[in-house]
């Protein structure tokens, strides 16, 4: 999901609905709103409240997965991407149940620590560690695990699983 700005990002947003990028524009006051390109688009007029913000990316990143026709499941430790599958050991599939829970958001290192060290016993670097190999074991079934500096974790399907879907 990538912001941009109308119509100061005419040339990005043109480039990201080439490549099937889902996009929020945010117009200026009194700027009129382009034409919608796809289903991969929507817009707020600014200014908008944050919470107004979020609701309308929740509805394109969903719009966006039913789209790509792609739809992550988790089932008895077995993590599946459309054909594609990967078991996952306990902790791996307690990590990955939260990001699912709240993919294409960010999950903060705290709640994911939570779910996978519920007596909160693990080390700082015990999660990154476990996030660095699950991310590894994810990418093989087009799901990336990104880092958001300060803030936590995002889960998403990677550039290739959206392209590959797009063209199915």
């Amino acid at each position: 999901m990538v912001h941009l700005r109308w119509p100061a990002e005419r040339r990005r947003r043109e480039r990201l609905r080439q490549e099937g990028r889902p996009r929020l524009l945010l117009l200026e006051s009194g700027i009129a709103p382009p034409a919608l390109g796809d289903c991969l688009e929507d817009w707020v007029r600014l200014p908008a409240d944050d919470g107004d913000i979020e609701a309308r990316a929740g509805e394109l990143l969903a719009r966006s997965r039913h789209h790509f026709g792609v739809i992550p499941t988790l089932e008895s430790g077995v993590l599946r991407v459309g054909e594609s599958w990967v078991p996952l050991s306990p902790l791996e599939a307690q990590l990955t149940a939260v990001l699912l829970e709240r993919m294409d958001a960010v999950v903060s290192r705290e709640t994911l620590a939570r779910a996978g060290w519920p007596g909160g016993t693990n080390p700082r670097n015990t999660l990154d560690v476990h996030v660095a190999r699950l991310r590894r074991r994810l990418e093989t079934v087009g799901l990336a695990i990104r880092t958001v500096r300060s803030r936590g974790y995002l889960l998403e399907l990677s550039g290739s699983r959206q392209q590959g879907a797009h063209e199915a």
